[in-house]
């Protein structure tokens, strides 16, 4: 029974509710899919790179779910990098779903031996899905047989949405600092099934700063980092605040956020991280408490990362990446 209101729901707000805008999911790690968070960031680590990123909201119901998959690597004949992005986004148990495929260019420009700005452009191919048939209506409920009757409620004329998008975003950092911005949806298609219910634009801006902790040995290549950050986005009329801090010793890392908006604090954060080779492979895990108004009832949210650095040859003077939180 749980699952048919959460599906009703989901129609209500999604479907029925015409003047609702749509909104992005998000990722906890959001430095663990930066394609995701920012295109400017395709080519960033110099060599081929690999993330994979699952998220898992509200597992209590396992209604909501995420998928990203992407691949980046820098092209010296293009001074920039070329990336690849896949998301996959399910509601309802799979009712409504969100398909997207991204293609990535961004300029680096080493403004000077320190400073380096990178510019983004993405291109996207969007289909939203509606699985009709999984509805569940009012008029459909008998009071002793349950749902049984047939609905007078009336199908759209397609049951899916294919449309372009267009995304870009701005990176500027040094080997201590970072900042970026980034605008998703400029064209802002119309991605409603009934009538026009237009995408809002998605504003985000991060930063963050490299703090050392001790000397680092001649003898010795660990170095210890603490690692403040800070990731605001704006979309229609929602807005969310990630700040956290992140500490990395050797081949652990660990952290803890905390996301809110202007209206109510959403969850404490707990992350977590494993990367025994600098520039091999990566996972963390990350775990969401919610202190809204539905408290932990509905199980938090999990996400799950895993990365692969590829090896490659750069030649030295290109070889300068941001020192970005692992997860």
């Amino acid at each position: 029974m749980s699952r048919k209101i959460l599906t009703l729901f989901a129609f209500v707000v999604v479907v029925g509710g015409l003047r609702l805008n749509a909104q992005d999911p998000h990722f906890t790690q959001a430095y663990a899919n930066p394609l995701y968070l920012n295109p400017a960031f395709a080519g960033v680590n110099k060599c081929p790179t690999v993330n994979l990123n699952y998220r898992n909201q509200y597992p209590t119901f396992g209604v909501y779910q995420t998928f990203s998959a992407s691949y980046d690597q820098y092209v010296e004949g293009m001074r920039g990098g070329l990336g690849l992005l896949v998301m996959r986004d399910e509601a309802g148990n799979g009712v409504l779903t969100n398909t997207e495929v991204s293609g990535i260019y961004s300029y680096h420009l080493n403004v000077s031996r320190k400073f380096t700005i990178l510019a983004g452009l993405q291109a996207t191919l969007r289909q939203r899905g509606l699985n009709w048939g999984d509805f569940r209506f009012p008029d459909e409920i008998d009071p002793f047989f349950g749902f049984v009757r047939e609905s007078a409620e009336v199908a759209p004329g397609q049951n899916t949405n294919t449309h372009f998008d267009v995304s870009t975003g701005f990176i500027g950092f040094t080997e201590r600092f970072y900042i970026g911005v980034a605008a998703h949806h400029l064209t802002q298609p119309n991605e409603a099934f009934f009538t026009t219910s237009q995408l809002p634009i998605k504003l985000t801006a991060h930063t963050g700063f490299t703090i050392p902790l001790g000397r680092k040995r001649l003898n010795n290549s660990t170095q210890n980092y603490l690692i403040p950050n800070f990731v605001y986005q704006m979309q229609g009329q929602n807005n969310q605040l990630t700040s956290s801090i992140s500490f990395s010793r050797g081949p652990l890392s660990g952290g803890l956020g905390f996301r809110t908006s202007s209206s109510n604090p959403d969850a404490f954060v707990l992350l977590l991280g494993y990367a025994p080779e600098e520039d091999a492979w990566k996972i963390g895990y990350s775990y969401d408490v919610t202190i809204s108004q539905q408290q932990n009832a509905l199980g938090g949210a999990h996400e799950v990362s895993l990365a692969y650095q590829f090896p490659c040859r750069v030649r030295k003077r290109q070889n300068r990446a941001i020192k970005c939180p692992k997860f």
